[in-house]
């Protein structure tokens, strides 16, 4: 499915998808894997409206991260965080956190986007990592933290997600499905876990060898200094992209580790990208936002 990446376009004012259609050539045989973030300002109709001009398949990984908070919220399930003995911070995924993925990212999340799809021609499939074992995960062991002095190992519904059903996704791809992907993944019980999107990304790229990864954030793209967001990083090399890692701590740092192994997966490009404005996908591939090769 893989093919060589064609040399990225630079589109400037972009102001609707006609002219980008007279600007970007299309190429069938190519793949994407499209994240979308879960912040409450990611422009979602503008992303289908976008993904609706493309003839490339693509697989969409969906954040949800502001609805599960706002569903915790309303439903009095607030979430609880563990910060681990060095020093990153997760959400502790006990069996109502569960049910709140459901709810949020399996459901509300995934069943709108879906509809977003349909309204617009695109014959998007919903899926969970549960289905059809599309994501196998692996449990986590425990998350050794500090509590009243002592050292404590909690365990949870979390864990990393090992490899996806190939074969499914190839074959939804070539009947011109477009899958559309949100936690919880499935453990080596069958039970639903919790996982990071960027981990499932990782995993998705080593089974589909995607050519471009696009990664819809709340930001402009990668930004040296994350206060200015006139501060944005054009291009990184893979050897820039280490050298970032060694420069920040906690979430991000988890952040810019899967990224470099996106790269060790077989990734050609990666395009991190402004998901707020009005052609999300059309200018990460028209090149703005944070080029990574």
């Amino acid at each position: 499915m893989s093919a060589p990446n064609p040399i990225p376009v630079k589109l400037t004012g972009i102001q609707s998808t006609t002219e980008v259609s007279k600007h970007f050539e299309i190429r069938t045989q190519l793949m994407y894997i499209v994240k979308v973030g879960g912040g409450s300002e990611i422009n979602l109709l503008g992303i289908v409206n976008d993904l609706a001009v493309l003839e490339v398949p693509f697989v969409v990984v969906l954040g949800a991260n502001a609805l599960r908070d706002d569903i915790g919220r309303k439903l009095g399930l607030e979430k609880q965080e563990l910060t681990s003995v060095s020093g990153y911070t997760s959400i502790y995924s006990d069996e109502s956190a569960i049910d709140l993925i459901m709810m949020a990212y399996a459901g509300l999340r995934n069943r709108r986007f879906v509809e977003l799809c349909q309204r617009h021609d695109i014959n998007a499939v919903g899926l969970t990592g549960l289905d059809g074992r599309l994501v196998q995960g692996e449990r986590n062991r425990g998350i050794r933290v500090r509590e009243g002095g002592k050292m404590l190992i909690k365990r949870d519904f979390s864990g990393k997600p090992r490899s996806v059903n190939t074969p499914l996704l190839e074959l939804l791809l070539e009947q011109g499905y477009r899958p559309v992907l949100s936690i919880p993944i499935v453990d080596e019980q069958g039970f639903a876990i919790n996982s990071e999107n960027d981990d499932i990304v990782n995993a998705l790229q080593e089974g589909l060898h995607a050519d471009r990864i696009l990664q819809l954030i709340e930001a402009p793209g990668f930004l040296k200094n994350r206060d200015d967001p006139a501060s944005v990083v054009d291009q990184l090399t893979r050897l820039e992209l280490e050298q970032s890692e060694q420069q920040v701590e906690g979430r991000m740092n988890r952040k810019m580790l899967a990224l470099r192994r996106l790269f060790d997966a077989g990734a050609a490009e990666v395009v991190i990208a402004d998901g707020r404005i009005e052609h999300p996908v059309l200018n990460a591939l028209a090149g703005c936002g944070t080029i990574i090769r």
